[in-house]
């Protein structure tokens, strides 16, 4: 069955589910939403998603949305398939480890990459202004939570410990962006960098790569 997803190849929160998805080699379709009609705000859309944010699924009728929510639903139901990307369940240690790790990550790093990336990535390609102050309050926040992150990687290979999770994985859209707006926060912290060279040459992010490259240019 195929995953029918309403999000857009821009986002970076569809970029991690499509990152999942291919992860687990499980069939999609993406259906772009229109950024000009402001689709994501209307009706149809409202009643799928409540808060008019991207990206929700339909999978033969069951609808999620959140993209952390959409990554652990696909894991787990395709936990067959692939890598785990989920600790086991009856292992007490390791999930609290992994739950432990999705923490560092919502908290540490996505609201600070995010505020780095729409500043000086995602307000350019809209034709916005760029908030230098904001920009670079954000960017001193994140450059201080990235010395945890060396702390971490000194001693495990993942953050959750040496298997790979999700809670790597959603890390890559954000710092696939910040490797560009701003290669110092990567080249200062060695062992994040090392890390995310490592989640960047997975076959799956070549392939959510090759994915907007193909959108790009539709």
């Amino acid at each position: 069955m195929t995953i029918k997803i309403t999000g857009h190849w821009v986002s970076a929160c569809t970029q991690q589910v499509l990152l999942v998805l291919y992860e687990k080699d499980v069939e999609f379709e993406l259906k772009n939403i229109d950024w000009s009609t402001v689709e994501h705000k209307s009706e149809p859309h409202l009643k799928n998603q409540p808060f008019g944010q991207i990206p929700f699924i339909d999978d033969d009728g069951f609808i999620l949305f959140e993209c952390r929510a959409i990554g652990r639903y696909i894991a787990t139901k395709y936990a067959d398939q692939g890598p785990k990307l989920l600790p086991d369940p009856s292992d007490l240690k390791a999930v609290a480890l992994f739950e432990q790790a999705a923490s560092i990550e919502q908290s540490n790093f996505d609201s600070y990459a995010g505020a780095i990336a729409h500043e000086k990535y995602y307000n350019p390609m809209q034709g916005f202004p760029t908030n230098e102050a904001a920009y670079q309050r954000n960017l001193d926040i994140l450059n201080a939570k990235l010395d945890g992150y060396e702390r971490i990687l000194s001693k495990q290979k993942y953050l959750a410990g040496d298997e790979l999770t999700l809670a790597d994985l959603w890390h890559l859209p954000y710092s696939d962006v910040a490797e560009i707006i701003a290669p110092q926060l990567l080249e200062s912290h060695p062992k994040f960098n090392e890390w995310y060279q490592g989640l960047k040459a997975r076959p799956s992010w070549v392939k959510v790569k090759d994915f907007i490259q193909q959108s790009m240019k539709a």
